[in-house]
């Protein structure tokens, strides 16, 4: 049965990220179908808006959405198109694993292997009630936590870890200071906690967090944090294994799921084929695994390993000479 997802190519180098991840999808025949659909600065020049509504009409329609990279132009808009999508579709858990992999920049050859699931939808990042006084000296921003909104990021990161065979969760918090809201976080994830026995839970400060992951990565499992904390402790483990060229993100809800590759749109590379299309790759395998297709995604990843094991055609940053669909190609040819 064949199932339609929105495809948004995005901005820089997102068509040839996109084009090298869709070959790649053809050739596993996993029985997809594309509806294209424009957001950012190629919908602004082609429609007059950064997102428009056939775009969102589209993503509620299938559910589904693969989407590279997007620019949100300065002063005008939205504050950011991806932070707009996640509050339309109430995408409430952004999951971003980091995995080390062969032959790249990773600090921690083969040691990394854990999944940050952040809060997407409240908290400091969201940016909620923010000004500042006439003489410009003093500004202010509200950050609110809700017990709805901490119960179910946390609840997902149990089941995920149920359902992934991985044993720990480690709660990421500011509770000691930030007594109200952190404390809230914590005190709800204590108790969601307490219905997961089977899996070990652990507590963690988040700037300790940050000097342990990169002491001892290997340490954690499944990290789960507020919005604000998941933004950079997730950032901080795409360094850990090399960058954000192999770093994934899925963003997902009750009724909607967006998967994309977290990076930027780099346009001072962009329509060269140096653009490594690795992160979307593996957003693709996220969404394969969400659309119930999990032996596929093992085949994506596995492809994508073993390309990078044989060093074949990869992409400048990778150290190699290759372009982005040549690479695209080299991993086809192991699925």
């Amino acid at each position: 049965m064949t199932q339609t997802i929105t495809v948004i190519r995005g901005d820089g180098i997102g068509p040839e990220i996109m084009d090298a991840t869709l070959h790649v999808l053809d050739a596993m025949q996993v029985g997809l179908a594309y509806e294209e659909a424009d957001a950012g600065l190629v919908a602004l020049e082609k429609h007059g808006e950064l997102l428009p509504q056939a775009t969102l009409d589209s993503i509620s329609r299938n559910r589904i959405a693969l989407k590279s990279p997007l620019t949100t132009p300065v002063g005008e808009g939205f504050s950011s198109i991806n932070v707009e999508l996640r509050k339309r579709f109430d995408l409430y858990a952004n999951v971003r694993p980091a995995r080390s992999y062969p032959n790249t920049r990773a600090r921690f050859p083969g040691n990394v292997d854990l999944i940050t699931v952040r809060e997407n939808t409240e908290g400091a990042y969201i940016g909620e009630g923010q000004s500042i006084t006439e003489d410009g000296e003093t500004a202010t921003l509200v950050q609110k936590i809700t017990r709805k909104g901490s119960e179910r990021i946390v609840r997902y990161a149990f089941d995920l870890a149920v359902r992934t065979g991985r044993k720990k969760v480690t709660v990421v918090h500011k509770a000691n200071i930030l007594k109200t809201t952190s404390g809230l976080f914590l005190k709800v994830a204590r108790e969601v906690a307490a219905q997961y026995p089977q899996i070990e839970c652990t507590e963690m400060i988040v700037d300790n967090t940050c000097m342990q992951l990169v002491m001892r990565p290997e340490q954690f499992d499944v990290i789960v944090t507020t919005n604000l904390f998941g933004d950079i402790i997730s950032d901080l483990c795409a360094g850990l294994v090399g960058g954000l060229g192999l770093a994934p993100g899925a963003n997902i809800g009750k009724d909607a799921a967006i998967f994309e590759a977290v990076h930027g749109t780099a346009p001072d590379i962009a329509g060269q084929g140096k653009a490594n299309p690795c992160a979307l790759m593996l957003g693709a395998a996220q969404m394969l695994d969400h659309i119930g297709q999990p032996e596929q995604a093992t085949r994506l990843r596995g492809a994508i390993v073993a390309t990078l094991e044989a060093q074949d055609n990869l992409t400048p940053d990778l150290g190699g000479s290759g372009n982005t669909m040549a690479f695209a190609k080299a991993i086809a040819s192991r699925i």
